[in-house]
C-alpha cells in the first residue's frame, strides 16, 4: 500500500508530534461550536498561525457526532500543478507527524471507474491546502477515512455532481479547502471577503478566483446546498492581519457549517 508523505510539515504546521497536537489541541479548545451537524465544511487552509484558530471553529462543530462520521472528502484547489477536472492520489495511507490516515481506496476507485475524477499523484504530490486539515481530524480521532480530492478549472454542474454522488454514501462529510481574498490591503480585504461572505450566505455559487482560490470547489458546494434545501452558517472570520501577518498583504480565511 502506497503511503503518501508529508509535504508541508515543519512549514504549515510543525513537524514535531507534541507540538503539533498541543497546538491544534488548544486551537480546538479555543474556538468551541455547537450546533447541528453538518453536511459539509468550509475551512481555510493556511499555516496554523494564520488560520488555525478559524479552521478550528468548523472542526468544533464535528465533536457531538464523530461516530456518525466513517468518511471526509477534501475537496481543495491545486496551487502547484494546473489541473484541469478533478484529481484523487494513488495511496491508501497518508503519513503526518500525529500518523497515518487511512484513504478510501475504495470509493476513490469507484469515482475513477465512474468518470468523476482521475488520479494525478503530481498534483498531490506538494499541496498543501488539503494536508493542513489532516492534524485537525487526526487530533479528533474519529473512525473515518478520508478521500483527498484536487479541483482544478471543472464546470460547477461536474463539481455538484461529485459531492452529490458521495453525500449518497452512507456517514460522508464534505470538508471543502478555501481561503478567500488574497494579498489586498487590511481594509480593501475587508470589503471584498464582507461581499463573499454575503454570497455564500446567499447559496450563490458565483464566486471568483479573485475572491476564493478554491472557488470551483466551493461553488460546487453552493450549488448542491442551494438544490438541496441546505443552509450555509458562518463561523467565523479573519485576515492574516488580524492573526500573525501585516495589514499589507493580507489573506482572508472563513469558516462554515452547511446542514
Amino acid at each position: 500500500m502506497r503511503i503518501k508523505q508529508s509535504a508541508v510539515a515543519g512549514m504549515f504546521y510543525p513537524d514535531n508530534a507534541d507540538e503539533l497536537a498541543l497546538i491544534v489541541s488548544q486551537l480546538l479548545v479555543e474556538n468551541p461550536q455547537q450546533g447541528r451537524m453538518p453536511v459539509a465544511l468550509q475551512v481555510p487552509h493556511a499555516g496554523l498561525i494564520y488560520s488555525g484558530g478559524i479552521a478550528a471553529r468548523a472542526y468544533s462543530r464535528l465533536r457531538p457526532y464523530l461516530n456518525s462520521i466513517s468518511r471526509i472528502v477534501l475537496l481543495g484547489p491545486a496551487h502547484r500543478v494546473p489541473l484541469q477536472g478533478m484529481a484523487v492520489m494513488d495511496a491508501g495511507l497518508w503519513q503526518t507527524p500525529l500518523g497515518q490516515i487511512q484513504i478510501d481506496s475504495g470509493l476513490s476507485d469507484a469515482l475513477v471507474s465512474e468518470g468523476l475524477v482521475v488520479v494525478n499523484d503530481q498534483a498531490h504530490a506538494q499541496e498543501h491546502c488539503l494536508e493542513v486539515q489532516l492534524p485537525f481530524l487526526q487530533v479528533l480521532d474519529g473512525e473515518y477515512r478520508i478521500l483527498p480530492v484536487l479541483v482544478g478549472q471543472t464546470p460547477l454542474a461536474r463539481v455538484s455532481a461529485l459531492i452529490g454522488r458521495v453525500l449518497k454514501e452512507p456517514g460522508t462529510l464534505v470538508v471543502i479547502s478555501s481561503d478567500l481574498s488574497h494579498f489586498h490591503t487590511y481594509s480593501e480585504a475587508n470589503l471584498i471577503d464582507r461581499a463573499t461572505l454575503r454570497q455564500i450566505n446567499q447559496l450563490d455559487a458565483d464566486i471568483t478566483a479573485q475572491q476564493a482560490c478554491g472557488c470551483y470547489a466551493l461553488n460546487g458546494l453552493l450549488a448542491y446546498a442551494a438544490d438541496n434545501g441546505l443552509k450555509a452558517e458562518n463561523l467565523g472570520y479573519c485576515n492574516s492581519g488580524d492573526t500573525a501577518g501585516d495589514k499589507n498583504r493580507v489573506v482572508g480565511y472563513s469558516s462554515y457549517a452547511f446542514y
